[in-house]
């Protein structure tokens, strides 16, 4: 009978001994499995996880809360595909023209110094790194030692940035040591002697530069320009001297290693979702505080930009009229129309967009319409971590730069509003012959954008005809360069120029002999 009744206990233990071990068995596997998220538990317009491994970044094309879970992207096979990028992504013809900045065979290496130019670039990025180059072609002209230039840390950005800290500085020199002596520093026998401080006159030609400015070398050994954005006429001057700025912009000043490094990571980040556009959304408090410009904006946020106006002494006109600013086509594009045109053009919501923009005015409120058309919107900050930003984000230009490098490298540009930037990235482009660049048509949209709000049009395909209409010749074939405006003079002549490094053809851009004419003016813009 004892016999008996232990034998239930002793099937009793064994139980229990084998089910403690089953529970230690899970639980030692469950401490080894690391255990993901699912990936409906992340929000596309979450920021990045600062608690992620920082190398996991440089292994993977998008960011890993991205990647794990990618939004559709634009799909580019079949027959559909083929006329989606027929239609939207397909870039102009080149029509031949490759670049051609070597310098003619009367091209003679730098003739004996006269002294040094000192020069003070003003404004921000794009407006620094053009007068930059022009200095490099002023330094040429007036057989002057150019010192690395200083970089503007009074304008509204405020950045403290020095040259070598956005651009490669020993690669500049080098690049140009066959052109112009550059040196980092004035030589210290020179630190403390007489100089003179000119603010070359506007778009000057090689008269003004080789006998007024030249003839300074006679009483002074140090020359210091005040200002560099368009110093330089951007017509008229020997083809060596426009070569010159070429090489010296879309060669020599190319950007820092580090900036270099975390602007191709953005780009293939943005790669991972297919064709991308590049937005400029030049929708910031500066542009729409100096254009004066207040469509779609509050009593409260309008008097916020005249103060603003108002208050900066740099920004010459004060007292400008908003509702004939933008029927003029003079204001930036607000986020809204800008979602209302690119779906005019046909481009689905999936569309991947990087903004290349700094702060938006207002925000997300003035964001949403946008957002709502175009979930899929990035930027520097979604697609990067904090550790990843942090070098360059407390630097206006230096962010600047990393929205260029994705910019350039975008299968197509769209800016708002044609600044300094919108300009130089055109050019380069141009230059490269890099993908399609859309040049809003502001004026007109307006126009219809206007009649939309009233509600005496409505969007659809009779919109859409009418906008792919309007922007059939601007979406960047190569053209010969604009010239003034029939009927302006003096300054406002050169003003209503064409940019130089908006459109380097034909300077810097040569056709092959296979190829057919370039279009004129008339026919493309």
């Amino acid at each position: 009978m004892k016999k008996r009744k232990w034998i239930p206990l002793v099937v009793l233990r064994k139980l229990l001994i084998a089910a403690i071990c089953s529970i230690a068995f899970v639980a030692l596997f469950s401490a080894r499995v690391h255990i993901v998220p699912s990936s409906k538990d992340h929000r596309f317009n979450d920021k990045i996880s600062t608690t992620q491994d920082p190398q996991s970044w440089m292994r993977e094309l998008a960011p890993p809360h991205l990647s794990k879970a990618p939004l559709p992207t634009p799909k580019l096979s079949g027959s559909k595909g083929n006329l989606d990028y027929q239609k939207l992504w397909k870039p102009p013809s080149n029509r031949g023209f490759l670049p051609c900045t070597n310098p003619t065979p009367n091209y003679n290496t730098p003739a004996e110094s006269q002294g040094y130019l000192l020069v003070h670039t003003n404004g921000g990025l794009n407006q620094m790194r053009s007068g930059i180059c022009d200095m490099v072609a002023v330094a040429r002209i007036i057989n002057a030692t150019l010192v690395i230039p200083e970089l503007d840390k009074r304008s509204f950005w405020q950045d403290t940035s020095n040259f070598s800290d956005i651009f490669d500085e020993e690669y500049f020199m080098n690049s140009l040591a066959n052109d112009v002596k550059i040196i980092k520093k004035l030589p210290k026998e020179l630190v403390n002697a007489t100089r003179v401080v000119k603010q070359f006159i506007s778009w000057s030609g090689m008269d003004y530069y080789e006998n007024e400015i030249a003839s300074l070398w006679e009483d002074y050994q140090v020359i210091r320009a005040s200002k560099s954005d368009s110093r330089l006429a951007n017509n008229n001057l020997p083809p060596d001297i426009q070569k010159l700025r070429c090489r010296a912009c879309y060669e020599a000043l190319r950007f820092s290693p580090r900036i270099e490094q975390m602007g191709k990571l953005l780009v293939e980040r943005m790669r991972s979702f297919g064709p991308y556009i590049a937005l400029h959304l030049r929708y910031e408090k500066d542009m729409l505080a100096f254009s004066g410009c207040t469509h779609d904006l509050s009593p409260v946020e309008a008097e916020e930009l005249r103060s603003i106006r108002e208050n900066i002494s740099y920004w010459k006109i004060k007292e400008i009229d908003p509702i004939e600013q933008r029927s003029k086509g003079l204001c930036p594009l607000t986020p809204k129309e800008v979602g209302i045109f690119l779906t005019a053009l046909g481009y689905p919501s999936t569309t991947p967009i990087y903004i290349a923009a700094g702060e938006i005015y207002g925000g997300e409120s003035h964001m949403a319409e946008l957002r709502f058309r175009y979930p899929l919107l990035m930027s520097k900050e979604k697609l990067a971590s904090i550790e990843e930003l942090e070098p360059f984000s407390n630097h206006a230009s230096q962010m600047a730069a990393l929205d260029y490098i994705v910019s350039i490298e975008s299968d197509v540009f769209i800016p708002s509003y044609s600044g300094n930037m919108a300009k130089a990235v055109e050019g380069h482009r141009r230059f490269l012959g890099r993908g399609r660049t859309i040049s809003p048509d502001k004026k007109a949209l307006v126009h219809l954008f206007d009649k939309l709000e009233q509600g005496i049009i409505t969007e659809g395909k009779k919109l859409s005809n009418r906008i792919i209409d309007l922007h059939r010749r601007r979406l960047g074939s190569p053209r010969k360069r604009k010239g003034p405006i029939s009927g302006t003079k003096h300054m406002d002549r050169f003003r209503s120029e064409e940019a130089f490094y908006a459109n380097p053809l034909p300077d810097c851009l040569c056709r092959t002999e296979t190829e057919p004419p370039p279009l004129n003016v008339s026919q493309i813009v």
